[in-house]
């Protein structure tokens, strides 16, 4: 018995007449008649109990009330079903791996966790932090699925999606520092004080670019992973850590600040991913949210 033959028969069985039910499934009155003459023959049971040519009307038999009964609980439960089926694809779990550097581009991150978290509360993320060398190691050994990394991109290995972001570069130093009275920092001003730099080095050039000097030339004392150990160095008086802004918070009671670099240096960042990556539903779900804000 098919569905579509039951859904006839209920058409029939509601409107009390095959005429007026042919015309509500678009059906020619022969051919609804011998659907539902096939479907008597094959149960075996006379399901209607037609009326004179006056009137036309139709009424169930026993039979054919049972059938009416099961045949509304049969397309109800289908109906469900595919609901459920389609539902499922929508319903979307897992993790997401997030490798990134210290950055106050983690909000975009979290704005489009928090958006993806309406319609999939399933999905959960992970964020490992360290530098671009270790992004990288990373994302190639395939333990994230993507990483947020600063400057160009190898695009014969990765995938990119440029964020709306642009990170300061910047000294981050004591308060009472002679330098905290200036608004910006200018490359001579660093030239004779003990600097604490990323291990990254020069980061592509970025530094001694802007610095005129070779950083052999500069009084470097010490070197960090995450700009928040190097801040605890610059609180203690070490030196001068040059990074990002905004991650550390030198508000209210802290000792520390930060001053901006003049000529004002910045660095755009991108999310990137491996070529040819199968990624897992909930990884498309987060990257489709990404491009969604990428875009407004």
């Amino acid at each position: 018995m098919e569905l579509r033959v039951l859904q006839y028969f209920l058409a029939v069985a509601r409107e009390q007449s095959i005429i007026r039910a042919a015309e509500s499934l678009h059906l020619s009155q022969p051919t609804l008649s011998t659907q539902i003459k096939a479907m008597e023959e094959e149960l075996g049971k006379q399901l209607l109990i037609r009326g004179t040519k006056g009137s036309r009307k139709v009424t169930l038999t026993e039979e054919g009330m049972i059938l009416r009964k099961r045949a509304e609980e049969i397309l109800n439960l289908v109906r469900k079903t595919e609901q459920e089926i389609t539902l499922s694809d929508q319903v979307v779990v897992g993790d997401v791996y997030i490798g990134t550097g210290e950055t106050d581009a983690v909000r975009f991150i979290a704005k489009a966790a928090r958006e993806l978290y309406r319609t999939c509360p399933g999905i959960h993320y992970h964020i490992s932090s360290g530098n671009a060398q270790f992004v990288l190691e990373q994302l190639d050994k395939g333990l994230i699925d993507f990483g947020i990394v600063f400057g160009p991109i190898d695009h014969v290995k990765y995938h990119s999606i440029e964020l709306p972001f642009k990170d300061i570069w910047g000294v981050l130093m004591r308060k009472d520092s002679p330098l905290a009275a200036k608004a910006a920092v200018s490359p001579e001003d660093l030239w004779e004080k003990p600097l604490i730099v990323s291990q990254q080095g020069d980061n592509r050039g970025a530094l001694t670019d802007w610095i005129q000097k070779e950083l052999s030339e500069l009084e470097i004392i010490a070197t960090y992973n995450l700009l928040f150990n190097a801040s605890l160095m610059v609180e203690e008086g070490l030196g001068y850590a040059i990074g990002f802004d905004k991650i550390i918070n030198t508000s209210g009671s802290s000792k520390l600040c930060f001053r901006p670099l003049t000529p004002k240096r910045e660095a755009g960042m991108s999310m990137i991913w491996k070529k040819y990556q199968i990624f897992s539903k909930a990884s498309e779900k987060f990257m489709e949210e990404i491009k969604k804000l990428q875009v407004r």
